[in-house]
């Protein structure tokens, strides 16, 4: 009999590659009594052989961790506190805690090793992860997905409005008198047509926006994976353009309070108004004060929390939830000087 190693492994296959019962299994990966040293062994051995992961179910039988794994991007970003904090505040008095696993760059290996037994449920801000994989990885252990605009089966997924909250930007902008417009945005990992990220619905409303305007787009990729250097950088490039722009909208509020920072350094201050994404708590300081999208991000991180509760209850239909966005308008965009 062929087996495909680790894609639609069922307990049946260990069973048959072992030569032992189900039940003889099920005893292994539930650490039961009564399981000699050389049953354990065949069964390990078959288990690893065919790259099997306990389902759900099974993973139930041995009990549960009551830890919900919360995988973020970028640590550091200002928006993720908001995340966090959000689904902290839903845990809080039910019997879960929060397993916080940074995964700056792809977030295959910190899904995969959460998904192995380290937690009940996993809430994940994963925008480069394929969603035929993540169908597969949601059959395992169930999944709330962040910042996803897919169309899942098998796990639910919380996004605010970029639609909404994109067109508002430029809708903003367009109306202070503004032709000059640059988006400067993630580099193309993120910006793909697949997976459906934010950063791609954002740009599409930016290039909708200017082409009903008759304006030509200005986009510029910034290096995240660089750091601050490379939103200097892509900032540099824009404000030496032979018609530089007079506003730049940035992918999100980190990329915004860069992009502020040089403008300065290039004593364009009042010359040119930039907007952010996210309206997190620097946004809101006054010295700052940057126009950006309030995407409600405690909400979304508190949402997905919930909703993976009510997955662990047994709820097993997909749902897909968009949080409502707003525009917060500040001192950092204005009407342009020429």
């Amino acid at each position: 009999m062929s087996i495909t190693r680790g894609r639609g492994v069922t307990i049946s296959d260990v069973a048959a590659a072992a030569g032992v019962s189900r039940a003889a299994v099920s005893k292994v990966i539930r650490n039961a009594y009564g399981v000699s040293p050389a049953m354990r062994r065949r069964v390990e051995a078959a288990i690893e052989e065919l790259g099997y992961r306990p389902s759900v179910a099974a993973r139930a039988l041995r009990g549960s961790s009551y830890r919900l794994g919360l995988e973020i991007p970028y640590v550091s970003a200002r928006f993720m506190s908001q995340i966090v904090e959000g689904a902290n505040r839903a845990v809080a008095g039910t019997p879960y805690q929060l397993v916080l696993a940074p995964a700056d760059g792809p977030e295959y290996s910190t899904l995969e090793s959460l998904a192995d037994g380290l937690v009940d449920g996993i809430i994940a801000v994963s925008p480069r992860v394929d969603p035929p994989w993540l169908e597969e990885l949601a059959r395992r252990v169930p999944m709330v997905m962040l910042g996803r605009h897919d169309d899942p089966v098998a796990y639910d997924t919380v996004v605010g409005d970029d639609e909404a909250g994109a067109g508002a930007v430029m809708d903003h902008l367009l109306a202070l008198g503004h032709r000059r417009i640059a988006h400067l945005t993630e580099p193309e990992a993120v910006t793909l047509a697949t997976p459906v990220t934010p950063h791609v619905v954002r740009v599409a409303v930016y290039r909708s926006r200017m082409a009903a305007a008759g304006l030509a787009p200005i986009i510029e990729v910034a290096r995240w994976e660089d750091g601050d250097s490379g939103v200097r950088e892509a900032t540099a490039r824009l404000l030496s353009l032979p018609d530089p722009p007079t506003a730049i909208f940035a992918g999100h509020d980190d990329i915004a309070l860069i992009v502020l920072a040089g403008v300065a350094a290039a004593g364009r201050l009042g010359e040119v108004s930039v907007a952010g994404y996210d309206n997190t708590d620097m946004a809101q300081h006054p010295l700052i004060d940057l126009t950006s999208v309030d995407q409600q991000g405690a909400e979304m991180g508190a949402r997905a929390a919930t909703m993976l509760l009510e997955r662990l209850q047994g709820r097993t239909e997909r749902r897909q939830h968009v949080v409502a966005t707003s525009l917060r308008v500040r001192g950092s965009t204005r009407p342009p000087l020429s």
